[in-house]
């Protein structure tokens, strides 16, 4: 299938690792031009040599209240436009009772604050050109405990709805996937090779964790032209890991 995705332009935030290294790859192979933004500029550095041409590197804080300037300036500028926006950034936050204020402003502020301020600050020069794709990696809801970026991806399915109804006559859509258990340097970290062997044995019906192709198999097809008429959904890619019907 051709996406028609050769020549569009993309923001990738949170590429360094994991699923936004993945998003990138897949973009790349369509042949997207892209900026992509991470803390850790050795690792888009070597991002940019495994896909074999220049990508514009945005080494950024996303935490920090300039960040969402920042970004937008820094891509614009790279790229003339930003056509596509995938809001990758973020973080799980496991909490308890005793957790403070602050803990929970910083896992409100880096899993939904940050990307709500990036996307309105691109949402101009989409509406400007009639087309514009925004793709939010989310999370689940299904929280088996306090989790600050559950609630904050929470947030983000509801401001992204509200967002698909305003902006859909002008040509840009607005999804949200949120992943199962994807192999990335968090969940490796988070998760003991026992404990990942038994979940995929009981808990996930195709029997295994996914991959990061696994998420950006979808969002190249959400971003492409072929995805016009698909906005406002939240789309689980996780295997069958969640129980809830829809």
């Amino acid at each position: 299938m051709n996406l028609q995705l050769e020549g569009r332009t993309a923001l990738v935030t949170g590429a360094s690792m994991g699923i936004g290294r993945g998003i990138v790859r897949a973009l790349a192979r369509e042949g997207v031009r892209l900026a992509v933004m991470a803390r850790r500029r050795n690792l888009l550095e070597s991002l940019e040599a495994e896909v074999g041409h220049e990508i514009a590197i945005i080494e950024c804080d996303f935490l920090r209240p300039e960040a969402p300037e920042t970004i937008a300036d820094a891509a614009l500028e790279a790229l003339g436009s930003v056509q596509i926006l995938v809001n990758n950034a973020g973080g799980s936050r496991r909490f308890t009772l005793e957790s403070t204020d602050a803990q929970w402003d910083e896992a409100l502020t880096l899993n939904f604050i940050r990307q709500r301020e990036l996307t309105h600050r691109l949402l101009p020069q989409m509406i400007e050109r009639k087309w514009g794709r925004i793709i939010n990696i989310t999370g689940k809801s299904e929280p088996e405990g306090l989790n600050g970026a559950f609630a904050a991806k929470a947030a983000m399915h509801s401001w992204a709805k509200g967002l698909s109804r305003e902006v859909g006559r002008h040509g840009v859509t607005v999804n949200s996937v949120p992943p199962g258990r994807i192999v990335s340097e968090q969940i490796l970290r988070n998760y003991s090779p026992e404990w990942r062997a038994r979940e995929s044995e009981h808990d996930i019906p195709v029997g295994e964790y996914g991959q990061p192709e696994d998420i950006a198999n979808l969002v190249c097809f959400l971003a492409s032209p072929l995805a016009r008429y698909i906005t406002g959904t939240v789309i689980p890619v996780d295997g069958g890991l969640r129980r809830y019907q829809f």
